[in-house]
């Protein structure tokens, strides 16, 4: 599967995207897109190469039914969800792979009411339209209230960092020791890379264990503060990841 970053380059072009718009409903030949898109064959084909490449299409060929040379039928093959968040004190990208399994595997990551809209497919392999369309709407209103939540959640994240960000330019001298201090607010539930962090600022990794140091200790005394007790250490001793979480 592709990353975030590629899977952002493929999809810039609107042709690519189009022609994706109509793979997902069914499978379609180079000639059939090319029509249907007012574009040359040429160009199709060469967009569908850049999407075969990337494993977001398959093909096969096809014998002719009217016995002529084998044609090669396209096909989505991928199932991805790209998410870009963008704002002051924002940004976050995720990429994520569509679970796998059948409705009844799935409904287990589900809520009751939309774990009931599951169970109604059931193992069956066909719905009538008149079902499938009732079962979509319910689909729809769940995603759509998940949403909601989801940009409600996004909200607060951001509101946290833009609250913390004051106190990060006014506490903390160099931007140096501003950028490590919001890598570690960006993912506390990840250890810093110090080594990619050096790198990225071109700076000795010297540097970046002393800054970490000084943020640690500012850290624990917060936390001392905060609940009302006494954190005492040696200075070598760092401070463990889940004190600072």
């Amino acid at each position: 599967m592709v990353d975030f970053d590629e899977a952002m380059t493929i999809l810039e072009n609107r042709t690519r995207r189009a022609i994706l718009g109509h793979l997902v409903r069914e499978p379609h030949y180079s000639l059939q897109l090319s029509e249907l898109l007012d574009v040359s064959q040429q160009a199709v084909v060469k967009h569908l190469r850049v999407l075969e490449n990337a494993d977001f299409v398959q093909s096969e060929k096809v014998a002719s039914v009217r016995g002529g040379p084998p044609k090669r039928l396209f096909r989505v093959d991928q199932s991805f969800s790209l998410r870009l968040d963008l704002g002051p004190d924002l940004f976050r990208t995720d990429h994520r792979a569509m679970p796998p399994g059948g409705p009844i595997r799935l409904s287990s990551g589900l809520s009751a009411d939309a774990r009931r809209t599951a169970e109604r497919i059931g193992a069956r392999r066909r719905l009538p339209m008149s079902e499938a369309m009732e079962i979509l709407s319910d689909l729809d209103h769940e995603l759509e209230r998940i949403d909601k939540e989801r940009d409600t959640m996004v909200a607060l994240h951001q509101q946290v960092m833009s609250r913390v960000s004051h106190s990060i330019d006014g506490d903390l001298r160099s931007y140096e020791e501003r950028r490590l201090a919001r890598q570690m607010l960006e993912d506390p539930r990840r250890p810093i890379d110090l080594d990619r962090f050096s790198q990225g600022l071109q700076l000795h990794s010297g540097q970046a264990e002393e800054m970490l140091g000084m943020l640690r200790e500012r850290l624990l005394r917060e936390i001392g503060s905060r609940e009302g007790q006494l954190i005492a250490a040696e200075s070598s001793v760092p401070l463990p990841w889940w004190l600072a979480v």
